[in-house]
């Protein structure tokens, strides 16, 4: 497989980072926070609870 199966598609802060990291092959949207406490990593869901996919992701 040439391409990366994670891509970071946004990115805000400069001491607490938010990076939106995109799921190459499912489209599925995960948020990340970087602290100087620590990280977190989660799904982001829509109000129904389910994974949102990326609008602009092309299988």
């Amino acid at each position: 497989m040439d391409s990366k199966r994670f891509e970071i598609i946004y990115t805000q802060g400069t001491l607490e980072f938010f990076k939106i990291i995109r799921d190459n092959q499912t489209g599925v949207l995960y948020m990340l926070n970087l602290t100087a406490a620590g990280s977190g990593l989660t799904v982001l869901v829509d109000q129904e609870g389910k994974p949102l996919v990326d609008d602009n992701f092309k299988k």
